[in-house]
């Protein structure tokens, strides 16, 4: 009796083939990679992707800021530190809201207009201070 059960087990669970790509220990960097967006793209919503994308904006920024430093001198450092304070700012601020309304993980306890208020009130903080420290 317990031999029929364990193969019905097996053949339930090759049937199910509208699942992921099940990944194997050999399976190719870019096979790996390629799972890993396509269930980003299916499992994360619109909001945290465009979050997602901000980001990604800063830390170009942040590296242009800095590649620009490097290659073309920091004469005004002090734009240079406020520019690159600004950005990297931004990314933490950024990271924190969308860790607070990430609908995936549990309630931080906060509401989604609230953390938005924070992150607004923050930003404003952030830039005043960046705005002043240029001269």
């Amino acid at each position: 009796m317990p031999s029929a059960s364990s193969s019905s087990a097996p053949a339930a669970s090759s049937s199910l083939s509208s699942g992921p790509k099940t990944l194997t220990q050999n399976s190719s960097i870019y096979d790996i990679a390629h799972t890993v967006w396509q269930q980003y793209l299916a499992t994360t919503p619109q909001r945290t992707m465009l979050l997602d994308a901000f980001m990604g904006f800063l830390v170009l920024v942040g590296g242009v800021q800095f590649v620009y430093c490097v290659v073309g001198g920091n004469y005004p450092f002090n734009a240079f530190l406020s520019g690159f304070c600004a950005a990297v700012g931004q990314f933490v601020l950024t990271a924190s809201l969308r860790m607070q309304t990430n609908a995936g993980e549990e309630g931080s306890g906060v509401s989604a207009e609230r953390a938005f208020a924070d992150y607004v009130f923050g930003s404003l903080i952030l830039h005043f201070f960046c705005i002043n420290f240029i001269n």
